[in-house]
């Protein structure tokens, strides 16, 4: 099972614990929280979640300058995001600001985690193409996994043009089944594999991005060590990925 990532943006901690409570019900959800616009910005980057909850009134900032700031950095760009708010009645121009919706306040925790889940997609219409498209991933993560082991050989850019063809195909479908992360995963690694073909990026900085993508959808793998022989173990589970 691949988990979904939500990060929670709410400078309210009691709020923050009444959501995670409420979504530990679901073990679809994975969640982590902020307490500030900027640990917002700096979380998404690095955790790479799959949907944001946002909060729309917080003391450093509102919530729709961190959407835009959040739409403008192609890093988080492609992650959608939820507004919470008590003005639901202004969801159509939160749409149109950016927003995929809003979650009324105060937040109802028994209906939370059904009312999160209306906004992924893999949830609504196209559900009946997600386990393809699971398959697909999977399928792809093993090709990936053969490839990392060839770009440690003395020529490597077939296994180069391999992994760039593999995430380019992967940042453009993650988000299309409800899987923002996996897109900025792949993205990510297919510009790191694009930079060290042009000869403006290590070999080990694809490797990096490449781990990071295969930790995000192998349930388990150990991956070769970039700086020597030895072997490094990178155990994943899915109900914490």
């Amino acid at each position: 099972m691949i988990n979904l990532r939500l990060m929670v943006v709410d400078e309210e901690a009691g709020r923050r614990a009444l959501i995670e409570s409420s979504l530990a019900r679901d073990r679809f959800f994975v969640v982590r929280d902020c307490a500030s616009a900027g640990e917002a910005t700096a979380t998404a980057i690095e955790w790479r979640p799959d949907l944001i909850l946002l909060d729309d009134t917080m003391t450093d900032t509102d919530g729709t300058t961190v959407l835009a700031a959040m739409q403008s950095d192609k890093r988080t760009a492609p992650i959608p995001v939820l507004l919470m708010t008590e003005r639901v009645a202004e969801c159509r121009r939160f749409k149109a600001l950016g927003a995929v919706g809003v979650i009324g306040k105060p937040i109802e925790p028994n209906r939370l985690p059904a009312a999160i889940r209306r906004f992924v997609p893999v949830e609504g219409s196209l559900a009946v193409l997600r386990e393809k498209f699971l398959e697909r991933l999977e399928a792809d993560a093993s090709a990936l996994s053969a490839c990392r082991a060839s770009l440690m050989a003395p020529h490597a850019e077939p296994a180069m043009r391999r992994v760039n063809q593999i995430a380019h195909a992967l940042a453009g479908a993650g988000g299309i089944y409800g899987f923002a992360g996996i897109t900025c995963e792949s993205a990510a690694l297919a510009a790191a594999a694009e930079q060290n073909l042009a000869g403006r990026a290590k070999r080990i900085d694809v490797e990096q991005a490449l781990d990071r993508l295969l930790m995000r959808i192998m349930p388990a793998a150990t991956f070769p060590s970039s700086a020597s022989g030895h072997k490094r173990g990178l155990h994943y589970s899915a109900a914490t990925a």
